[in-house]
């Protein structure tokens, strides 16, 4: 029996991040998601579902706005959720590292120059 890897540190971190970085994040790794074969076909259905709806001229709930956020919210929650933690897990690590090397701007330490530097009073 796996043990399910704890998530509640991935919320934790996320919160300092902001929501709309989150947001971001998460229509990334759904993109993945939808696009891995490991994830059953069954599954994928609930964000693509979530979109359908919103696109539906037709409102099943009176709450227009508010069920339309929600169903997003859900399909897409649900769907992160059931899908296997293992293929979860492996995809935001891969996110994480083009996140990380897109803020190193490409520098490596061979072309950082060091050295000291001398302050020159100015000419009178």
């Amino acid at each position: 029996m796996s043990e399910k890897p704890d998530r509640s540190l991935d919320r934790a971190s996320s919160k300092k991040e902001g929501f709309f970085n989150e947001l971001y994040k998460n229509l990334r790794l759904i993109v993945r998601l939808l696009k891995d074969s490991r994830v059953n076909p069954i599954l994928k259905v609930l964000p693509i579902g979530a979109l359908i709806y919103l696109l539906l001229p037709t409102d099943f709930l009176p709450l227009n706005p508010i069920d339309d956020g929600l169903v997003l919210w859900l399909g897409a929650t649900l769907f992160i959720e059931l899908c296997p933690n293992d293929v979860v897990d492996e995809h935001r690590k891969a996110l994480n590292q083009t996140t990380v090397q897109s803020v190193d701007m490409g520098k490596s330490s061979s072309e950082v120059i060091d050295a000291e530097y001398k302050e020159i009073p100015p000419q009178k």
